[in-house]
């Protein structure tokens, strides 16, 4: 009998000395995901290439093996993305006898209208309209541009370098749409000698949120082709003159171009995987509690494709962003379909995420299930780096009064160095589900030097790390769906209440913008942070900013170049649009 009960009680012992659910979530099976999902036949996981095909099909495979309830039987939700934009056939630009090549004599930028104009043209040096203690400048001081095109310099005078006074209001963009705001009817840039001697034309890269006018820049020859038969100096003589004088050169040229802006954007399918596990209990059963991760990356990297190396054009594997998620999605799944949760569940990776939180937008506005049921969403964005100190960062936790107790509570087997934020927004895809009122938790070990680079590699994931992570996260999964009360949903912004100045320096509204948005009518408000200029002036969730004291705001990129010429202490009239209503509200920052 004594050795009965001393077999018993090693045996037990044993057992309570394995790390639990070794057998469902394993550092082996963690590899193996990962090894395909960054390998090289993926090239990247970009969006709509068929390398995008083969991840959604495997992650799909997965979920059916699981045992989950494929979405539509398949488990995919397809949804349109513009990848990038095109030329049409109809660019053209003409002036007396010249009609101008594409591609050669000239180029339409990629944040460029489609659109066309037959106007004067009006010289305006390099489009400066700036008053502060370093310098004044005024090019349109004098000129009258409305519903003209206005040729501009691109760059500064002088030498292109980071000290110069001049050097905030350099960018392309930024002066087309201050054009824009002097009622000009396009914008046509050229590149001075000392700016680029070779004078290369601008490449289409990638989709860009487009300005309400046309814009295309022509080649030094062309421009100098245009100004002399304007009886003009050339474009060399005025880039000196400018330099050296440092004061504004403009005039009006008296010579008409006629031009055409025939620009559309590529479009391509990718997807969402969806996967289902039922619940138990037969009444919390219709409310889910939603895992989920992006699968998209980077592809090849290049200009303009968010790499950190943009000049070097390599598979950016993103082994841990966001392979490992997606591995922690399906291992996750695995091991819940054993758990037999009360509420059910739903699993999903999201497509797009990194071209603006796309996938997770379009999952949000097409549910496979009622929104109001959704109690909670967990996004594993980059779970596979923890660190010696074992930290591990989560955000959202303000978004539900019970979260930061309940985190707190099963850390006790695993010892994490917990790093809470408040805040349910963020740049992954929680967000999406936060402006619908949704309680979110984002878990992440963190960033780290080769984020966005091809250096984001199976060989330096934690796999035992990735493995823990996983094991707390499904802890944070179960409890969640078996909690038998609703969860709390509770607005939650920064920790720091009151100022209106951003983490990156600037202004902010305190208000979360649809980055999804790609036309020109008015940029989109998804969330409203309570106790911010935003929402202390009476601005909500779902109203259409179109002005910024009185400039156009077409969607988030003229939104962030508004912020960029507003102080703190200002008070501002924005325009907005509140379903048929405008509405002018008193903004203080």
């Amino acid at each position: 009998m004594n050795r009965l009960i001393l077999f018993l009680f090693a045996s037990l012992l044993i057992v309570a000395c394995k790390p639990r659910f070794e057998k469902e979530i394993t550092s082996e099976e963690i590899e193996n995901h990962i090894a395909y999902l960054a390998s090289d036949q993926l090239k990247g996981r970009y969006p709509g290439t068929p390398e995008d095909l083969l991840l959604t099909n495997y992650i799909a495979g997965e979920f059916k093996n699981t045992g989950l309830l494929l979405y539509e039987n398949k488990g995919i939700q397809w949804f349109e993305i513009a990848t990038e934009i095109e030329q049409g056939p109809g660019n053209q630009v003409e002036f007396g006898t010249n009609r101008l090549v594409p591609g050669t004599d000239f180029q339409p930028f990629s944040f460029s209208a489609s659109g066309s104009a037959d106007s004067e043209v009006v010289f305006a040096g390099y489009g400066f309209q700036i008053s502060s203690p370093e310098t004044r400048w005024d090019d349109y001081n004098g000129v009258e541009v409305q519903d003209k095109w206005v040729m501009l310099l691109r760059g500064i005078p002088g030498e292109q370098d980071a000290s110069s006074p001049y050097q905030n209001y350099s960018e392309d963009r930024g002066k087309a749409l201050n054009a824009a705001d002097q009622g000009a009817a396009g914008v046509i840039f050229v590149s001075g000698s000392s700016f680029d001697a070779a004078d290369h034309l601008v490449e289409l890269t990638g989709k860009q949120h487009p300005l309400p006018i046309p814009v295309i820049q022509m080649s030094r020859s062309a421009a100098d082709r245009f100004l002399l038969e304007a009886g003009a100096d050339s474009v060399t003589a005025y880039e000196s003159e400018l330099t050296s004088g440092l004061q504004p050169v403009s005039f009006a040229s008296g010579k008409t171009i006629r031009a055409v802006v025939d620009l559309q954007p590529k479009k391509m399918e990718t997807a969402n995987v969806i996967g289902i596990l039922k619940g138990a209990d037969p009444v919390l059963r219709e409310q889910y509690v939603v895992l989920g991760a992006h699968h998209d990356h980077l592809g090849m990297g290049g200009v303009g494709s968010s790499s950190r190396q943009p000049d070097t054009i390599a598979a950016h594997y993103g082994a841990d962003d966001n392979a490992s998620g997606v591995a922690g999605v399906m291992e996750i799944a695995e091991l819940m379909v054993t758990k037999s949760p009360a509420r059910s569940m739903i699993f999903t990776t999201f497509g797009a995420e990194e071209m603006g939180l796309v996938g997770s937008a379009y999952f949000t506005e097409h549910s496979p299930v009622e929104l109001s049921s959704i109690q909670a969403m967990i996004n594993l964005d980059m779970v596979g780096r923890l660190n010696e100190e074992r930290q591990l960062q989560i955000g959202g936790i303000g978004t539900s009064p019970g979260f930061e107790h309940l985190l707190d509570s099963l850390n006790g087997p695993y010892g994490f160095d917990l790093k809470f934020s408040n805040e349910g927004y963020g740049p992954s895809d929680h967000a999406s589900f936060y402006a619908e009122d949704v309680p979110v938790l984002f878990i992440s070990t963190g960033a780290h030097p080769d984020y966005h680079t091809p250096s984001d590699q199976l060989s330096r994931i934690n796999l035992e790390g990735a493995r823990e992570v996983m094991l707390y996260a499904s802890d944070i999964a179960g409890a969640l769906a078996n909690a038998q009360e609703k969860i709390a949903f509770t607005e939650a912004g920064p920790k720091v209440k009151g100022s209106s100045r951003s983490r990156r320096g600037g202004i902010t509204l305190g208000l979360m913008p649809d980055v999804t948005y790609d036309g020109t009518d008015g940029m989109p408000v998804m969330f409203v942070t309570a106790g911010k200029p935003a929402a202390v002036g009476g601005i909500q969730k779902g109203d259409v900013i179109v002005s910024i004291e009185g400039k156009s705001v077409g969607n988030v990129y003229d939104y962030m170049s508004r912020l960029d010429q507003l102080k703190e202490g200002m008070s501002i009239v924005v325009s907005l649009r509140r379903g048929e209503d405008m509405l002018d509200l008193v903004i203080r920052l």
